[in-house]
């Protein structure tokens, strides 16, 4: 007589390292019905067994700052975050997004993606449906389409500024009275949807592709406070980019600070801002920390600044969205070249010449000047070292060797046939190494996170900081390593909590099955490639790890030793 298997799966014997912080341990992880129905020793049968043996068994990952907007349009993968063990993910970080957006308007906010987050505008203009004009209609093209990984979304600040107040928002003009009661009134429609909460930007880099600031940038308090406490009223959190670590002078920054402080204890939500150890100031993220442990004490306050656990930077490349010679003239005259071809020219000794001792012309984008800085630039190699030896920086290459930092540069970059890539170190290195923020990635106020998948498709590969978490900080590096159980809580537990995720985050009785099973002595993170699979045949960084045996979401197996299984069970994430 058939028997029913007791169990959907049930992943054997692996080492357990729960999300909570405590010890790992060794167990079985029992699924039904996409939950985690037993954990420890479980008896009974399943229609799929694992064996973990050796391996770590650990939640799926929480990545809360990303940008796949896009691409769950486009995409059922959210790539390359899902090949990194990242299970949710929460898009309309930084205020730019496609929803609520009219017709005529679509163009504007494809140039603020285009410029923020360095997304090709053919990409969107070819992969985005605008099946949408409301922000729950977004939502629910969202939801009818099939993904590996889960998705919840913000709502983008910018966009609702447009769809408001048409060119007064796009051109920053200060909200009427009647404005911002309209965009309350859409905020409460799109929290009843089920949005996160509320995303904006007053970062002066954050730029359309034409140079003009965002729609967000400037905006008054008071219109920010409206929009933050009718968040608040659902439950929600406020995402925001603040001016915090790109203004020099301490005041300054204080005064900013203090209106983060403010917006969260005037408006009463949780307020999450992205943070860095700027160059300009290597002090400046230990002085926000102390900051936010402050003003947290306060009642009604909550400030739980984002950070990234690696270099903040870009990477360069001949065949990526920036290099330190696509100002000069000579370089211009020869960048729509094929890519086989343009290595040929650049080869050339006279053309060598030419470009290595031309001046720059100034980019139109602020942030591409960093393609420059060669004080913080690094080879990546074909082995990425993100915490490497000062020593070994173009500038200090360029001094040992009598030359200029540009011809470094410029032949580092021809190595490996022309596909060499450089990593120039924006923020987390002005010491040289990653020791300033290591304090700040557990057990304190911060989030990890800022994987900006999605996103910055020519310029980073970010979305992999998982597994360099899990490898560099759990694993290899050489002093002050971190605990391999408060680095998976890090990223799983902690911003679940932050997002209001209840259902996950943590491998516990009840909770959603998204977990993954890891070889973490074999654990490794791949060099960054190129790719061309997005819409009219894009390009992309994408960023490889050997070593998670499975990624399991809903209790689905979405893909084996790195590879996709063709399982596609992730789901819009609505919260509330």
């Amino acid at each position: 007589m058939y028997m029913a298997s007791q169990y959907d799966l049930i992943i054997r014997q692996g080492l357990i390292v729960d999300g909570n912080g405590g010890e790992p341990y060794l167990g079985d992880v029992a699924v039904k019905d996409g939950r985690i129905a037993a954990l420890g020793t479980v008896d009974g049968s399943a229609g799929e067994e694992i064996d973990a043996k050796g391996a770590l068994v650990t939640p799926g990952f929480i990545d809360v700052h990303t940008h796949y907007d896009g691409q769950a349009i486009w995409s059922d993968r959210m790539a390359p975050s899902s090949g990194h063990g990242v299970t949710t993910v929460v898009v309309g970080n930084c205020g730019v997004g496609f929803a609520p957006c009219r017709p005529g308007d679509r163009d504007l906010l494809i140039s603020s993606m285009e410029g923020v987050e360095d997304i090709p505008e053919i990409v969107m203009t070819e992969g985005l449906t605008w099946e949408w004009e409301s922000f729950p209609e977004f939502l629910d093209a969202i939801d009818k389409r099939k993904h590996d990984i889960d998705v919840a979304a913000y709502i983008p600040h910018s966009a609702l500024r447009v769809y408001v107040m048409g060119d007064r928002g796009a051109n920053r003009e200060a909200a009427t009275e009647d404005d911002i009661a309209k965009m309350v009134a859409l905020v409460d429609t799109a929290m009843q949807a089920g949005a996160v909460g509320f995303a904006t930007s007053r970062m002066s880099f954050h730029r359309r592709i034409d140079g003009e600031f965002i729609a967000s940038f400037g905006a008054p308090e008071p219109e920010i406070h409206a929009i933050a406490k009718e968040v608040a009223r659902h439950g929600g959190i406020f995402q925001i980019v603040p001016a915090l670590i790109e203004v020099p002078e301490l005041e300054r920054a204080k005064e900013e600070f203090e209106f983060l402080r403010r917006l969260s204890k005037v408006c009463g939500l949780p307020v999450t801002f992205t943070t860095a150890q700027p160059d300009f100031a290597p002090r400046r993220l230990d002085e926000i920390m102390k900051w936010v442990a402050e003003a947290n004490k306060e009642e009604g306050v909550e400030l739980r600044p984002q950070v990234y656990p690696r270099p903040v930077g870009m990477v360069l490349g001949w065949d990526l969205s920036a290099n330190p010679f696509i100002e000069c003239a000579s370089y211009k005259a020869i960048a729509g070249l094929p890519l086989a071809e343009r290595i040929a020219e650049l080869r050339k000794p006279e053309v060598r010449d030419k470009i290595v001792h031309e001046a720059a012309g100034v980019p139109v984008l602020p942030i591409m000047t960093m393609a420059r800085h060669f004080v913080n630039m690094y080879a990546m190699g074909t082995s990425p070292n993100y915490e490497p030896a000062p020593s070994s920086s173009v500038t200090e290459l360029a001094r040992a060797k009598g030359v200029s930092p540009e011809e470094i540069a410029y032949d580092l970059l021809l190595e490996q046939d022309g596909d060499a890539k450089l990593m120039v170190a924006m923020g987390n290195y002005s010491d040289g190494n990653l020791d300033c923020i290591g304090s700040h990635l557990i057990g304190g106020d911060g989030v990890v996170a800022l994987g900006d998948g999605g996103a910055h498709y020519g310029l980073v590969c970010d979305a992999s900081y998982p597994t360099f978490m899990l490898t560099h900080w759990a694993r290899d590096r050489d002093h002050d390593r971190l605990g391999l159980a408060e680095v998976v809580k890090a990223m799983s537990k902690t911003p679940a909590g932050l997002a209001g995720f209840k259902d996950r985050g943590e491998l516990a009785v009840g909770k959603k099955a998204d977990v993954n099973i890891i070889d973490f002595d074999a654990l490794k993170l791949h060099s960054p490639e190129v790719k061309f699979d997005l819409p009219a045949g894009g390009r992309r960084l994408d960023q490889n790890a050997s070593g998670y045996r499975a990624t399991i979401v809903s209790g689905k197996v979405i893909q084996r030793d790195g590879l996709p299984t063709g399982e596609l069970p992730g789901r819009l994430v609505r919260v509330r």
